[in-house]
């Protein structure tokens, strides 16, 4: 399916009226950043609209303009599925499949609403009438930005809209430091600033509140939990159930661990494998031209960008790490180069 146009999602919208707006399973800052931003652009168009994400988003993203008006499914079920099913126009914002909406994805697939993707991750499913997925650029919020800009709402960025769209671009490109090799992104972010937000201000927001609990676990998984494997060009991160409770988790405690493995040097691939309920949650990270999508898409049930991927295993925690641990031989040569 061929990309559309944001005059064409433009055009749509003028025809539609009660308005979801929703995004992916363990939402990061892109994912709520990106969300919040359309939120307020199209609240301010007067849209009857509504935000909703599957479950609930890291405390260190609450500070965030129209954080108030973000509904969690999990949380707020029965409100949540009669909003699904009213609204007349779906949006589906940083994720290429309706799978990654958890439990709330069978009541979005059988709405009779408009389906609308807007998302920078590769291969999105076919389940949208109308889609923009561009997985060059930074982040999904940056692609909000240009449909705020090509719907001609250039006066509606104001410091609560740049701010979320700011949040966004930084938590997608680790300020700055990976995935934004295209110059547009630093034109938005310089476009953000002067609309008069603060950039250092919302960079400690999101990177200095970590809990003491949430330092704590940081330091446990570098110390006693970091696995490095030379040979392969690999290391990785495991921490179990108990492991996680020791140190009272909480959604977001583990953002950016496994950057911290792939920052060693002449390691090209990291992983983090946690342990939940039923499921171990891996999130894999790349240098070079290694993808990680790929790999995880192929044995992991999972996907996402070319150095940057999530996935899950149905196996134990041991078992996923033995499995990860085989898998290594079959990519000896691509992860001994970057470039």
């Amino acid at each position: 399916m061929k990309n559309n146009s944001f005059k064409e999602i433009a055009g749509a919208l003028k025809q539609h009226h009660r308005i979801l707006i929703t995004t992916h399973t363990n939402p990061d800052g892109d994912a709520i950043g990106s969300s919040l931003a359309l939120y307020g652009y199209l609240k301010r168009k007067g849209y009857d609209v509504h935000v909703m994400a599957p479950d609930p988003d890291p405390t260190f993203l609450h500070w965030m303009p129209f954080h108030e008006h973000l509904l969690c499914f999990t949380q707020d079920r029965e409100k949540c599925i009669r909003l699904i099913d009213e609204a007349d126009l779906i949006f589906s914002i940083d994720y290429n499949d309706l799978g990654r909406l958890e439990e709330a994805t069978g009541y979005v697939r059988r709405s009779n609403g408009m389906k609308v993707l807007i998302d920078h991750h590769v291969q999105p499913g076919p389940e949208f009438n109308l889609k923009v997925s561009i997985k060059e650029v930074s982040s999904t919020a940056e692609l909000i930005y240009d449909f705020i800009l090509e719907s001609g709402g250039n006066e509606f960025i104001d410091k609560d809209i740049a701010a979320c769209i700011y949040a966004g671009i930084i938590t997608d490109t680790g300020s700055f430091s990976y995935s934004c090799n295209y110059p547009k992104t630093y034109e938005i972010a310089a476009h953000l600033i002067s609309s008069g937000i603060d950039g250092e201000h919302i960079h400690r927001l999101v990177y200095d509140t970590y809990s003491e609990d949430r330092l704590r676990l940081l330091g446990f998984s570098l110390s006693d939990k970091l696995v490095v494997l030379p040979g392969s060009n690999t290391a990785f991160i495991s921490l179990s159930k108990a492991e996680l409770e020791k140190f009272h988790h909480e959604v977001g405690d583990t953002e950016g661990v496994v950057n911290y493995a792939l920052s060693i040097k002449d390691i090209n691939l990291a992983a983090l494998f946690m342990e939940r309920e039923g499921v171990i949650k891996i999130s894999f990270r790349s240098k070079g031209n290694f993808s990680v999508n790929e790999l995880s898409r192929k044995h992991f049930n999972g996907g996402g960008h070319r150095n940057a991927a999530g996935a899950y295993s149905y196996i134990s925690l041991q078992e996923t790490i033995d499995k990860f641990v085989r898998l290594l031989p079959d990519y000896s040569e691509a992860l001994k180069i970057v470039y």
